[in-house]
């Protein structure tokens, strides 16, 4: 080939060391150093004695070299990336003007509040909008990503029952087996034990599971409603009043609040804390483009001596006092300090862009179009054998649905992931695989308000095509994917350290004489 393309074995920039080629000359070190014995300390640094043992290379082939890893990749700007749960929507860049505001990085955590009026005043409207949106009366940013949320929650459970002299009683949180799997993480980082409860064949929380579950020695009950299945928790007041009426919290996953949005509110359904992922529902980058955010809302409920949950709140509040704003740094009933300073900045001020150019009106409508779109992709899956809808098929789904490639399994061999290798070879992201656990060959799929009629339809066709292919050849989705930068990995030679650390390459390289050390 003329050329090269991006390709899953792309060498390391190392391996394209050339000798007499280059496109940066380093500069020479001082020559006092070079003359000296030792290296010449400079103020916070060390002088080198040579020139860095940089790859040769001439400006072009490490720009091509580097274009071609980022064509190896794909996100939400390439396509579709419909993770269940994940809300990975598209990132306005409207948005990202005002987040990546140069004048934000001249900021300093320990800058007095008068020279921060303008952005105060941005995470006090975050806040206030938070509380409005999720039906609550208190509200801090402080957490820096939603599983930090829950465990801010779980600490303000414990903190709860600890000031009201029962911490020792309240030994247990129950989780829903539908729940996100970092819930029952946080509440065992929390201290407690977890008690799981199943899901009913209707989708909703099993009551009498419930009921046996919830005792004297219950502290809360965190639950996703939304649940990961797409479905609304029909019985929620009820399951409310039997968690209130043991003297338990009640806990919201605020993950798939996009599925409701401006429809349903968590404080309006009992819950007395909710965490929300500004990174999900308000459209901010997570994963490989955060950092995040997972503000905590409460209810102003009662504690103990005056005391209310929302003094429990961690970190700082934003108050509004007169026409200044100020932090409000938590008192002796809070749970403390999570991480150093404030918050995460970058994905509130995009949170806030978000909000304020949708508004009121378009947060709602970004909710329903969400829910449109899940419902119309189940519809076009609707007739094709090779999948099935577990849990009330009959049932509406909101802004995500969990679709089983079982019956394809069982007919053909072909599996969830390899379905999902059928979608890459296709150009598409795959959604989630093999979550939640209590549905089999789990494909967990959410588009969002973001995605196109055409995409969603594009996207039906192509699960309808691999369980064709695998009807005719049941081997071939054993070969997926073909057309990928990667080929399929070895799922037990991939734990090997050898085979996921790039260093080990150079290392390699350096033995056998074919780059120089780092000098």
């Amino acid at each position: 080939m003329a050329y090269r393309q991006a390709r899953w074995d792309e060498p390391l920039v190392f391996e394209l060391d050339t000798p007499g080629r280059r496109g940066f000359i380093p500069p020479e070190p001082p020559r006092e150093v070079v003359e000296s014995v030792g290296p010449l300390r400079l103020p916070g640094r060390v002088a080198r004695r040579a020139p860095p043992g940089l790859p040769r290379l001439s400006e072009v082939e490490v720009a091509r070299h580097y274009t071609r890893l980022s064509q190896m990749s794909y996100g939400v700007d390439s396509g579709p990336v419909p993770l269940g749960s994940c809300t990975m929507k598209y990132n306005p860049r409207v948005a990202a003007r005002y987040a990546f505001d140069p004048r934000l990085q001249l900021v300093h955590p320990l800058q007095p509040d008068e020279d921060v009026q303008g952005l105060l005043e941005i995470a006090w409207h975050v806040q206030e909008w938070l509380k409005h949106i999720l039906g609550m009366d208190a509200c801090t940013l402080h957490p820096a990503a939603g599983a930090q949320g829950e465990l801010a929650g779980v600490l303000m459970i414990r903190r709860y029952h600890e000031l009201r002299g029962e911490l020792e009683a309240r030994t247990t949180i129950i989780v829903p087996d539908s729940a996100h799997g970092t819930n029952p993480a946080s509440a065992s980082m929390g201290g407690f034990r977890v008690l799981e409860v199943p899901t009913a064949e209707d989708g909703n929380v099993d009551m009498e599971a419930l009921q046996a579950a919830v005792g004297p020695d219950t502290a809360g009950l965190m639950i996703t409603n939304p649940s990961t299945l797409g479905l609304f928790e029909e019985r929620i007041l009820e399951v409310a009043r039997l968690v209130h009426g043991a003297g338990g919290l009640l806990y919201y996953d605020g993950a798939n609040l996009n599925g409701i949005m401006g429809r349903a509110r968590p404080g309006d359904m009992g819950f007395d804390i909710a965490h929300v992922n500004l990174h999900k529902t308000f459209s901010s980058p997570h994963g490989g483009g955060g950092p995040g955010a997972g503000p905590v809302c409460v209810k102003a409920k009662p504690v103990a001596g005056g005391v209310t949950l929302a003094d429990l709140l961690p970190g700082p509040v934003v108050v509004r006092r007169g026409g200044e704003y100020r932090l409000r740094w938590p008192g002796e009933a809070s749970v403390g300090l999570l991480r150093a300073w404030q918050w995460n900045t970058a994905p509130i001020v995009w949170a806030y862009a978000y909000m304020l150019a949708l508004g009121a009106r378009g947060l709602r409508l970004a909710g329903e179009v969400s829910v449109v779109n899940t419902n119309y992709f189940l519809a076009l899956l609707r007739g094709e054998s090779g999948y099935s809808v577990p849990y009330a098929p009959g049932r509406p789904r909101k802004h995500e649905a969990v679709v089983s490639a079982e019956p394809l399994h069982r007919e053909t061999g072909a599996t969830a992931e390899d379905v999902a290798k059928g979608l890459l070879d296709r150009g598409f992201y795959a959604p989630t695989i093999y979550f939640p656990l209590i549905v089999r060959e789990a494909l967990m799929v959410e588009f969002t308000e973001s995605e196109t009629r055409e995409n969603i339809e594009a996207y039906a066709r192509a699960l309808r095509e691999i369980a064709g292919e695998a009807r005719r050849d049941p081997g071939e989705p054993k070969r997926w994917p073909r057309n990928t930068s990667s080929a399929r990995v070895d799922n037990v030679r991939a734990n090997h350290p050898r085979t996921v650390t790039p260093t080990w390459r150079v290392h390699r390289l350096r033995l056998e004489g074919k780059i120089g050390p780092l000098r």
